[in-house]
């Protein structure tokens, strides 16, 4: 009954950030949704109180997502509750930071750039639609369903020991480190119209992903595999361009895992 009800606690989860995900690009993109970036309209004067709400609501997810991912913290959770829901407990946490997000937000005036209807629309959308094709099509290169909790919980209950997934460096992740990072800045920032609400989030979101990645992520990423300092040597962290080989520098050839 144990098992059977943690399972059903990390399918909710995984439905809640499905969807909450889903919420994601039409909210960032200005679908025909309740709330998005720039709906409703903004009030033309531009009330400081909308700023200092955007800005608490990005510092706040940054907190939650930054800290709940780091090593202590999940071991101090897995110590009173059971280790299979530590996962689904954080993706459920950041979905409702999200849903706060979306529900809170404030709109805000003036527009950086608008390219209008043109074919200049269509480019944006699609390079946009495939920064976020980038970031779903990546958690599946690693592990998708680990990713997000619920291998851990399967495995439970089915009383099968967790082994955490191996170290991947193929496809996206020969090109770059951190290819789910690189699509949600194409997604943020490929826009046909850059409102000044739009802007804060594009700035706030790249600044929060270079930061964590680099002084945090890849951290824990060097403790958790022997083979990621090499890695790093060799792979781009977000920037897809190739490193000048030094002279003298031995090949990194990729493993096969």
């Amino acid at each position: 009954m144990r098992n059977a009800s943690i399972l059903l606690y990390g399918v909710i989860c995984y439905v809640v950030f499905f969807l909450t995900f889903l919420y994601a690009i039409g909210f960032v993109a200005d679908a025909p949704l309740p709330k998005t970036l720039n709906h409703p309209m903004p009030d033309p004067a531009g009330a400081v109180g909308d700023w200092i709400v955007d800005v608490m609501l990005l510092g706040l997810f940054a907190v939650q997502h930054s800290g709940m991912a780091r090593r202590g913290f999940k071991n101090w959770l897995a110590a009173w509750m059971s280790p299979s829901i530590e996962r689904s407990t954080y993706v459920l946490l950041t979905s409702l930071v999200l849903i706060l997000l979306y529900w809170q937000w404030r709109p805000l005036p003036g527009a950086v750039w608008d390219v209008g209807q043109g074919w200049a629309w269509w480019l944006l959308y699609a390079l946009s639609a495939f920064g976020w094709l980038v970031v779903l099509s990546g958690t599946f290169v690693i592990n998708h369903f680990d990713l997000f909790g619920l291998r851990q919980v399967w495995l439970r209950a089915r009383g099968i020991s967790y082994t955490p997934p191996e170290f991947v460096d193929s496809f996206y992740y020969r090109i770059v480190r951190h290819p789910l990072m690189l699509g949600f800045i194409i997604a943020f920032w490929a826009i046909p119209r850059m409102s000044t609400g739009h802007l804060l989030f594009a700035i706030a979101t790249m600044g929060y992903i270079l930061i964590a990645v680099r002084f945090l992520e890849e951290r824990d990423l060097i403790a958790a595999h022997v083979e990621y300092r090499e890695y790093r040597r060799e792979v781009p962290m977000i920037c897809p361009w190739p490193r000048p080989k030094h002279r003298g520098e031995p090949d990194f050839i990729p493993s096969k895992r």
